[in-house]
């Protein structure tokens, strides 16, 4: 949110900065003009270049292939929030809600409610004195009333503009005079100014942090101001008279107390005596410079369409990148010779038996239980499908074509599967063909295990060079490993172990030879497909967690966190044909 909020700030600040060059440009124009030029950067503030580039995308055009050219990648950083300082926003997404954005966000709250209580506030005032004064004689197009509270002349309101006077002001200027100052005020209404103002407004009050949008709110009271001068002048008014007018009435009334009320005497006042004495007024604009505003204004406008319309992936420079999820293809994975897929019978028992040569007896098994032990994911790691996955149960027999694998004696089924990956790959092929299965991999937010090293460092593991074996029983709480290393024990601890994934932050290269000896969790959720009874275990390892029995015994430790992981989703799934 940060890194977007100053992407936009620095955006807007050099959109105000070609501005202010433009008003360079035509300081000998008009003064309409390089108000229209200020409101337009004062604006910019509230339409972020990000949304033109998202309409951008919307625009249909045949693309040729895209080029790698170094000038576009510069334009495209526009539309990226902070190239610079990208990465270690990204790199902490966390760090969005932490207590200094709270923080700050509170304090923009409190300014964005203060800025409005004032404006109420000025704005209940003139009310006020509107409801106190009476009408009137002068004969204008829009409404006129007098009032006894000490206010400069001004209009006020948007879409029904009042003009207020104050009570005896005819007593002060000659006819002349008050003639100019009415011309002065009706101007303001011509050229809709408590309106463009009020736009302005919403942005000083929303950016009320931000100097630089103060700063245009004074080009635009002293170019409005200036723009209302020539328009009087224009009319036919004596310069003389009229800046003796505005002098006057500086001298008698206070000024209005609200901005967006237009009144008489707003931006440098000696500077705009000065300028009416010599009877400035802005040349009218050559074709040329006419040509140049309109190639400015479609350009500000046109080159984030373009961009978008381009390179539609720049209107999501915004969006965190999320990889794109994609099937799991299985028409190339190796097959059973012989597979027997059916409903299992009434009252039979949950059972997963690896038999020598990778042949493959599971009962009593749901598909999901089944696409967890094909795909070797732990249960937060499977979503969606349709209910009957996880209700409907089925026996599986299956023999492959030639011998795979080893002797899975004093082993149990999640291991078997580690260390046979012909079985596992088959049966992935065996439920995509028989239960018409259909998966989607992608990467999520979810909570996790990191094995990290606990304080004092590892205990008990012997570095070994000897052949990679996991013998484990995990029914009877006990692991004996000869060169294993540590991403192999977390792949092991996600397996029914922990109820998550298992991520190793150990920082340990080498293999390993250790035991492990903890207090089983027999319960089927936590250890699918275990034996339902338990053997009696050693003192040492009764009521002893694997978390307490991986700290104590290996120095390791398990600790909670979250980070992105990846996860299958049951894209399609129907029940198998019979045989």
């Amino acid at each position: 949110m940060m890194s977007a909020l100053a992407n936009h700030l620095w955006q807007s600040t050099l959109f105000a900065c070609l501005v202010f060059l433009l008003s360079s440009i035509f300081k000998s124009n008009r003064a309409a003009v390089r108000y229209g030029l200020w409101l337009g950067a004062s604006v910019k503030f509230l339409v972020p270049f990000a949304l033109l580039i998202g309409l951008g995308t919307g625009i249909e055009w045949q693309r040729s292939p895209t080029v790698d050219q170094p000038g576009f990648h510069a334009v495209q950083q526009v539309s990226e929030p902070l190239a610079v300082l990208a990465s270690p926003a990204r790199s902490a997404p966390q760090s969005s809600s932490s207590p200094f954005v709270s923080v700050l966000l509170c304090l923009w709250l409190c300014g964005v409610a203060f800025n409005g209580f004032l404006a109420w506030r000025g704005w209940r005032r003139m009310r006020a004195a509107m409801r106190t004064a009476s009408a009137s004689p002068l004969n204008l197009p829009i409404q006129v009333l007098c009032t006894s509270a000490p206010l400069e002349p001004g209009v006020f309101g948007i879409f029904r503009p009042v003009l207020m006077l104050p009570e005896g002001l005819s007593e002060h200027l000659v006819q002349p005079q008050l003639d100019a100052i009415v011309e002065h005020e009706l101007c303001h209404v011509r050229r809709r100014d408590n309106l463009t103002f009020a736009l302005h407004m919403i942005v000083e009050t929303l950016f009320w942090f931000y100097p630089p949008v103060r700063w245009i709110g004074m080009r635009l009271i002293a170019e409005r101001e200036r723009a209302c001068d020539e328009m009087v002048l224009r009319a036919g008014n004596d310069p003389q008279d009229y800046a003796e007018a505005i002098v006057t009435v500086c001298r008698f009334y206070l000024r209005s107390p609200l901005a967006c009320a237009s009144g008489v005497t707003g931006s440098h006042l000696k500077r705009r005596v000065e300028m009416i004495m010599l009877s400035r007024v802005g040349e009218d604009l050559s074709i040329a410079r006419k040509a140049l505003l309109v190639i400015a204004g479609a350009g500000a406008l046109l080159m984030p369409l373009l961009v978008g319309a381009i390179n539609p992936s720049a209107s999501r420079a915004q969006e965190p990148a999320k990889p794109v999820p994609q099937l799991i293809a299985t028409s190339a994975l190796p097959e059973f010779e012989v597979a027997s897929i059916k409903p299992s019978p009434a009252g039979s028992n949950l059972k997963v038996d690896f038999a020598p040569g990778g042949k493959l007896f599971i009962t009593n098994a749901t598909l999901r239980f089944l696409i967890k032990i094909a795909y070797d994911i732990g249960d937060d790691q499977l979503a969606e499908g349709p209910r009957w996955i996880g209700s409907k149960r089925f026996d599986l027999a299956a023999i492959p074509d030639t011998p795979v694998g080893g002797d899975p004696k004093n082993m149990g089924p999640d291991q078997i599967l580690l260390f046979h990956k012909p079985t596992r790959l088959r049966l992935q092929r065996l439920l995509a063909d028989r239960f018409q299965l259909s998966l989607r991999r992608e990467s999520v937010p979810m909570p996790i295990f990191a094995l990290v090293v606990a304080r004092g460092g590892p205990k008990q593991l012997a570095i070994s060079s000897g052949a990679t074996q996991l013998n484990a029983t995990p029914a009877n709480g006990k692991l004996n490993a000869t060169g294993v290393d540590m991403p192999t024990l977390a792949k092991f601890l996600s397996e029914g172990q922990t109820g998550r994934p298992v991520v190793n932050m150990t920082g340990l290269k080498d293999k390993y030879d250790f035991r492990l000896e903890w207090s089983p969790d027999t319960s089927p959720t936590a250890q699918p497909g275990a034996a339902a009874a338990s053997q009696p275990q050693p003192a040492y390892a009764q009521d002893l967690s694997i978390f307490s029995a991986l700290q104590q015994q290996l120095g390791l430790k398990l600790v909670p966190r979250s980070s992105d992981a990846d996860r299958l989703v049951v894209v399609h799934a129907e029940l198998p044909s019979a045989n």
